[in-house]
């Protein structure tokens, strides 16, 4: 099946010099694990174009080889793969000091949000489902690197103030304005809300938002994320149409 809905006639020939671009990271290095040869071509033309460095790897074994030789800026990871899975690869990824902090981009079928589930709970950035377009698989990638030039000084309840649209979070006043309106939110709604607006675009499950508020060890149900997040989108107003459910996997909110 065509994993990719608008591929190009021309595929295979060589791509053209690197597109310069102002909004794209210096060279940024990018590892790209499929292990379906025209997929992985035509993921890498379309990289290559836009001014992207490109490995490739068909198997998570390589891959992890390619990772501990030179990290890479971020992964883009299809989760079937032969032998070792992408879900193991991820687990692997994360689970190492060096390597836990590179983002992974999951490329997965429709069918498998079980799947989707499992590796954003493992520390998968963000996915895309096939078939899809190159132009959001690259959209997805460049929010993604964005994301993380700043996520180092601006962690929940940390760093500078976060700014989107009319939001404005001041974490160290403990303080939120929509417009030049404070918001009163309770302790857990500020820092759910600055957890998903400190990563905006991220996926959060509800078992991450809850390992991430109250630790990995409260008694909190997926229930009462639900509720705080209806609690925190009336007192948002307008602002809070863009904490978005993810249906079948968590929340987010909107770029």
């Amino acid at each position: 099946m065509n994993a990719i809905a608008d591929q190009p006639q021309k595929a295979r020939r060589k791509a053209p010099a690197p597109a310069e671009s102002p909004d794209l990271p210096s060279k940024a290095k990018l590892l790209v694990v499929e292990d379906e040869q025209d997929l992985q071509d035509l993921i890498r033309f379309n990289l290559e174009r836009n001014g992207y460095r490109v490995v490739c790897a068909d198997s998570g074994e390589k891959a992890l080889r390619l990772v501990r030789s030179e990290l890479p800026d971020l992964i883009v990871l299809d989760l079937m793969l032969p032998g070792m899975d992408g879900l193991q690869f991820c687990r692997t990824m994360k689970e190492d000091n060096e390597s836990s902090g590179v983002p992974i981009i999951m490329l997965t079928a429709k069918s498998e949000e079980a799947d989707i589930v499992a590796g954003l709970e493992l520390g998968a950035d963000d996915y895309v489902t096939k078939p899809f377009s190159p132009r959001v698989l690259l959209a997805r990638i460049k929010a993604v690197l964005r994301r993380g030039d700043v996520a180092g000084d601006t962690e929940a309840g940390v760093g500078g103030d976060i700014h989107l649209r009319d939001l404005t979070i001041r974490p160290e006043r403990h303080e939120v304005l929509v417009g030049d309106e404070p918001v009163d939110l309770t302790a857990t709604e500020f820092r759910l809300l600055t957890l998903l607006a400190n990563r905006p675009g991220r996926v959060f499950t509800r078992q991450q938002i809850i390992e991430q508020i109250h630790g990995k060890f409260a008694a909190v149900t997926d229930r009462s994320v639900d509720v705080q997040v209806v609690a925190l989108r009336r007192k948002l107003g307008d602002a809070g149409t863009d904490l978005q459910t993810v249906r079948g996997v968590g929340y987010r909110y909107c770029e």
